[in-house]
């Protein structure tokens, strides 16, 4: 049997793929950034950098799947170039190497951010969207590296793409801003909600979801990964329900904290530190990010659970660590 890798596997989805891997058999390089940690897993740790070709090159090296999890998810950077340097080229280069290596088959992780909405309606695999639509740095990168996993797949290389929505869950290390959320209100640091939506899943279903993607999953194909889709209001509403922690009663109107962000992102950009609310995840607010997962349940046999057990599980580790 043949090793499979997982990129980003000291991160949050990249940790739960690389446990499923492991709980069910596989030999499993799990490749990290530096020293980054992968705890509680018996995996094999192999050090390598989306920006660093040779280390690529060295990780995939006589792999039989490839689960390409890693990003550079960040709303802000003082260096906005760095995203796409890692999101994209980073994925060209992981993705020739494997080509190169003769791998079977390759899960490339996006993001729903890549999918296009519907006004009052779910969006799904067929919505169309262009990079014109795409907020901010993070999401354009994402949205080219999909279109060079594409080309790779046009190429011949097998290449399944999937496109997870909100994941919410436990080991969730740095956090995660979906995380960082519910961290937030948590410590009671949410005094108003804004009217959006997001699809809210388990992190544990879409690690799931790549494995299905994985062994069903046709090449050059997307597969959204998600469970529910809440209103930040009900999301507020379902925390308060697990914690005891009131939710906040008030709305604040989508121009006031636009220009909350944009005071925080300036001053961020001049004094080089991470800003408290980045503008562009302000922008990604402004729509209900709401779609369907009709394709993953259908072609790959994808069931996820509630989102309520999924945000139950993010509270409770959460507050196992001592972070809330």
């Amino acid at each position: 049997m043949r090793p499979v890798l997982v990129t980003g596997a000291s991160g949050f989805v990249g940790w739960h793929v690389a446990r499923l891997l492991a709980e069910s058999g596989q030999c499993v390089r799990a490749m990290t950034r530096g020293r980054n940690p992968v705890p509680d897993l018996d995996v094999k740790i192999v050090h390598g950098d989306l920006t660093d070709r040779a280390s690529l090159e060295r990780a995939v090296d006589g792999c039989g799947t490839v689960y390409h999890v890693a990003a550079d998810y960040r709303l802000w950077s003082p260096n906005p170039a760095e995203l796409y340097q890692s999101n994209v080229e980073g994925t060209r280069h992981l993705l020739q190497a494997a080509s190169e290596a003769g791998v079977d088959k390759v899960v490339y992780t996006s993001t729903v951010g890549c999918i296009g909405f519907v006004e009052g309606g779910l969006g799904d695999e067929t919505t169309s969207v262009s990079l014109a639509e795409m907020s901010g740095h993070y999401k354009r990168s994402k949205f080219l590296a999909e279109k060079v996993a594409l080309e790779f797949a046009e190429k011949g290389l097998p290449v399944v793409i999937v496109n997870p929505t909100a994941p919410v869950g436990d080991h969730d290390f740095k956090p995660t801003p979906t995380g960082q959320t519910i961290v937030d209100f948590l410590r009671r640091k949410m005094p108003a909600y804004l009217d959006t939506g997001l699809n809210i899943v388990d992190v544990r279903d879409v690690a799931r979801g790549h494995l299905l993607a994985a062994d069903k999953g046709r090449s050059g194909q997307r597969y959204i990964l998600g469970s529910e889709n809440l209103t930040l209001e009900q999301i507020f509403t379902e925390l308060s329900r697990l914690s005891g922690v009131p939710a906040p009663s008030r709305q604040i109107p989508y121009a006031v904290a636009w220009a909350y962000a944009a005071i925080s992102s300036a001053l961020a950009n001049w004094t080089g530190k991470p800003p408290r609310a980045p503008i562009e995840g302000v922008r990604m607010a402004k729509k209900k990010m709401w779609v369907r997962h009709d394709k993953a349940a259908s072609e790959l046999g994808y069931q996820p659970a509630s989102a309520a057990s999924a945000l139950a599980s993010a509270v409770a580790w959460f507050r196992q660590k001592g972070v809330a």
